[in-house]
């Protein structure tokens, strides 16, 4: 990371202060804001880059991996391209779930992440792709290369989760999802975020 180094009497921000990775798309560095152990919605404040709480999780269900985003991403006209239907992209970071055998249950943390697949999803006509990554060097899911290479009922908790995510009492979910895929469209999507990230702030 090639600041000055005065920038260092200061915590960088997540999102615009690390990485990519160190191979992206394959492999990714993950900011985690959440954890499987968390009630709350947890989001980093795009200003300040400190967690902040978005809300009380409504439901029972919570996130079944590691909740968080690819640093040096956000997710615009490329990625909206890749979406079907898709009115615009989200304007944020793009999202990531990481896959680790061990519990990890502390957030603003990131870790090395290896791109296995995306389930696409639209939010209210945006493009809102989440990731789907393992832990690098996970003694159970390191060697996971591919979505289909993962146990079937993980990548359902997950398109579980995000269906129910943002229920609010009284009010119908404009949470669709358009697709499962694969570790080829989710480096598409990660690539076409960190182009979209370079157009809109700077490389």
């Amino acid at each position: 990371m090639n600041f000055p180094a005065p920038f260092y009497r200061w915590r960088p921000h997540p999102w615009h202060g690390l990485e990519v990775g160190p191979e992206p798309p394959d492999r990714v560095f993950a900011y985690i804001e959440m954890t499987p152990f968390d009630v709350i919605k947890y989001e980093v404040d795009k200003e300040t880059g400190y967690l902040y709480v978005d809300r009380p999780q409504r439901t029972t269900s919570l996130t079944p991996a590691l909740y968080g985003f690819i640093p040096r991403t956000y997710c615009d006209e490329r990625v909206k391209a890749l979406s079907e239907s898709a009115d615009r992209g989200d304007g944020d970071p793009l999202d990531i779930c990481v896959i680790s055998e061990r519990p990890i249950n502390r957030a603003e943390i990131f870790l090395n992440a290896v791109v296995v697949g995306v389930i696409q999803l639209l939010d209210h006509g945006e493009a809102d792709d989440k990731i789907i990554a393992v832990l690098e060097n996970d003694h159970i899911y390191g060697h996971v290369r591919e979505l289909d290479d993962l146990p079937d009922v993980i990548v359902e908790r997950l398109a579980h989760y995000f269906r129910t995510y943002k229920m609010v009492k009284g009010q119908e979910t404009e949470i669709k999802i358009l697709s499962i895929s694969g570790a080829e469209k989710a480096k598409k999507i990660v690539s076409s975020s960190i182009e979209d990230y370079n157009e809109a702030f700077g490389r």
